[in-house]
């Protein structure tokens, strides 16, 4: 029987759904709600050693959920674009596979565009930044942000959230030591403070959930909010959460997937959310 390495077992994780069907009201708003509306949200990671496999992860990723005979168009949080294999096919993928239909956040970004987003067109994109995290370290990870985009749906502009998407530093918490360990613990308690204060109470201050994806090279990871942060999946290093708002936009999860990816023990991670304004 083939050994499971323990960054497999982190991978794969437990995919126990917290809270599935439960819903987070937002305090706020005004008048009747208005109906649910479909939402799918993907964290993927394309990985790095099958590498002949990578456009069919990215077409996976695509065709993640299937309702009424059509594919839906999922809200993607990428890591990995072009790591350590900077050939340029992954952004080219992404812009063939999520074209029509879809903006690419972040991509063609020196800093950011390991961690890009691809954001369906039925919502309009009404601001977008990065926040740096560290630098990186030559022959340990590269450098890590944080990259947010604000927002809106189209045919109802005031329903709005924030959509946030990360990595953080690569080989943390594996089980593994190497003459980096200490270093490794610093960036990853460097970031997980970024994420919590910069991020996700930055925008939480200014009335907006929060949705982020991310592999986040740690399982179980500690709730950065355990008072508001709710997770899709109890296990695993690449994880779906979402944070409720004060701004009248409510969210809810009804369930979640996981789509293979074949490149490497990473799987894409899918939860299928419902969104509505109060």
């Amino acid at each position: 029987m083939e050994s499971i390495s323990r960054r497999r077992a982190l991978v794969l994780g437990g995919g126990a759904v917290l809270g599935a069907g439960a819903a987070l009201t937002a305090a706020g708003g005004a008048g009747a709600a208005v109906d649910w509306k479909r939402l799918v949200v993907v964290t993927a990671n394309i990985g790095r050693k099958n590498l002949g496999q990578r456009e069919r992860a990215i077409r996976d990723v695509r065709h993640a959920v299937k309702t009424g005979g059509r594919f839906a168009k999922p809200l993607v949080g990428w890591q990995e674009i072009g790591e350590g294999d900077d050939d340029g096919r992954e952004r080219r993928w992404i812009n063939e596979h999520f074209g029509k239909g879809f903006r690419n956040l972040f991509e063609t970004d020196k800093a950011a565009h390991r961690v890009p987003m691809s954001i369906p067109t039925e919502f309009n994109v009404v601001d977008r930044r990065f926040t740096r995290v560290h630098g990186g370290k030559d022959g340990v990870s590269p450098n890590r942000v944080i990259t947010e985009a604000v927002l809106e749906l189209a045919s109802d502009p005031q329903l709005r959230f924030v959509f946030v998407n990360t990595h953080y530093v690569a080989g943390a918490w594996n089980g593994e030591e190497d003459s980096h360990e200490a270093w490794r613990d610093r960036m990853w308690a460097q970031h997980f403070r970024s994420h919590r204060d910069d991020v996700l109470d930055h925008w939480h201050s200014q009335g907006y959930p929060v949705i982020w994806t991310g592999d986040v090279n740690r399982s179980p990871m500690p709730l950065l909010l355990p008072k508001r942060e709710k997770r899709a999946f109890r296990r695993g290093i690449d994880q779906i959460a979402w944070i409720p708002g004060t701004n009248g936009t409510e969210i809810r999860l009804t369930g979640t997937k996981s789509v293979p990816m074949h490149v490497d023990s990473h799987h894409a991670r899918v939860a299928m959310m419902q969104i509505r304004r109060a």
